[in-house]
């Protein structure tokens, strides 16, 4: 008889893309992306850095079901992963739209320190 394991898909998600040096890991999920306020759709953050949302989870701003997905986004940009995606799977071409348009749809995280905002990206495509 095997033994079963539960293991986070995006833990996995994490691990292998670090472990192939991907230049971007997508997240989709049931949000629009990361939030400046959890109860407000609108207050959706485009970009940040590793280290911004480091401090979001020190600050308790990342709560309940994201913290694994933003664990592991930190987890692939440790291991040299360039950018991860958080975006919502609900909308039609989303990974499309976030990948390849000025705006996006979602949140991007780099490795780079620059601020987070809650506007549009100025420049987004690959990175």
């Amino acid at each position: 008889m095997g033994i079963s394991y539960n293991i986070n898909a995006d833990t996995v998600a994490a691990a292998v893309a670090g472990a192939l040096k991907a230049e971007k890991l997508v997240f989709l999920t049931d949000v629009v992306g990361l939030l400046a306020d959890v109860d407000d759709d609108g207050s959706l953050i485009s970009e940040c850095s590793a280290t911004d949302l480091e401090a979001m989870m020190e600050s308790g701003q990342i709560s309940r079901g994201m913290i694994p997905k933003v664990e592991a986004v930190l987890s692939a940009l440790r291991q040299g992963v360039q950018a991860a995606h958080i975006i919502d799977g609900r909308v039609a071409h989303s990974v499309l739209l976030e990948i390849l348009t000025d705006a996006g749809v979602g949140t991007k995280i780099t490795r780079s320190v620059h601020g987070p905002t809650g506007s549009a990206r100025a420049s987004k495509g690959a990175a």
